[in-house]
């Protein structure tokens, strides 16, 4: 299925709610090992904690590749795992460069084998640091959520510097609506998404005029600040984003109950977010 059109499903059967895994050793809860064993764990307990909530992951490889060989080993099964259970997998890794580099990290994870669906991708390098990801979506039915205005505090040094009569992540939009429109599915959207912050609404709402066919990615909800009205403005009527919380879910206890405390934590998050977009 075209991935605009399973991420407009699997919303519309569950939720919005995006779960990102950022497996931080330090925090484990008691009884995990803090190994590459001790993180295995923990992800697949946190995706059946959730599978029935939210409707996709968002492994940050980060906290994978710190642990080496075995956390990336890791890092592959928890994915496996999370689209065996009917969640749609982004790995949030923001991969970027050119050339045939460029065109290797796109085989890595968009291949049509790979139990990743979509990709996070930083749009620093122009176009052609962008083109061998969307190439690998059409072929083998994945998407892509590029860099547009990021949730995090110093983000309106570069993103938001003046560009002509435009700011750059306004120009950024334009870039991405413009990919977009030439691969949109039955849903109205692309295989081409956005990722826009929580934490900066108004543009959020004003992004989402320039970017009509795109799916946005929406990060800073929850430990970030950001709320449930903070993200209206970047729906289409009650579809086409997805809203993610990491540490508020996957950390909402330390103790043995935590794998309840994260299925408490997204269904609250669940019925917040439905009850500003019903």
């Amino acid at each position: 299925m075209h991935f605009g059109d399973a991420l407009t499903a699997a919303t519309t059967e569950k939720s919005p709610v995006c779960v990102g895994l950022d497996p931080n050793m330090s925090k484990l809860p008691e009884g995990i090992a803090q190994d590459a064993n001790g993180v295995l764990e923990f992800c697949k307990g946190i995706v059946d904690a959730v599978k029935d909530i939210a409707c996709c992951i968002k492994p940050q490889m980060a906290y994978f590749e710190l642990l080496g060989w075995e956390g990336m080993k890791v890092f592959w099964e928890v994915c496996a795992y999370a689209k065996q259970q009917n969640l749609i997998v982004i790995a949030d890794g923001k991969r970027n460069d050119i050339g045939t580099t460029c065109e290797a990290y796109a085989d890595a994870y968009l291949n049509e084998l790979s139990p990743i669906d979509a990709l996070t991708v930083s749009p620093y390098l122009g176009s052609d640091g962008i083109a061998p990801f969307v190439e690998r979506c059409v072929q083998h039915r994945k998407g892509i959520f590029v860099l547009v205005k990021t949730s995090n505090p110093s983000s309106g040094e570069l993103q938001d510097l003046p560009c002509g009569d435009e700011v750059v992540h306004e120009h950024m939009a334009q870039l991405i609506e413009g990919m977009a429109a030439q691969h949109i599915g039955e849903s109205g959207l692309s295989c081409i998404g956005a990722v826009v912050g929580a934490t900066y609404p108004e543009e959020l709402k004003y992004l989402r005029t320039l970017m009509p066919h795109v799916p946005f990615l929406i990060p800073g909800y929850g430990a970030q600040g950001g709320s449930a009205a903070d993200i209206v403005g970047g729906f289409i009527g009650n579809t086409g984003a997805v809203v993610n919380s990491s540490r508020s879910i996957i950390f909402a206890s330390n103790g043995s109950d935590w794998k309840e405390a994260a299925q408490e934590a997204a269904e609250h998050m669940r019925s917040d977010l439905q009850a500003v977009l019903a």
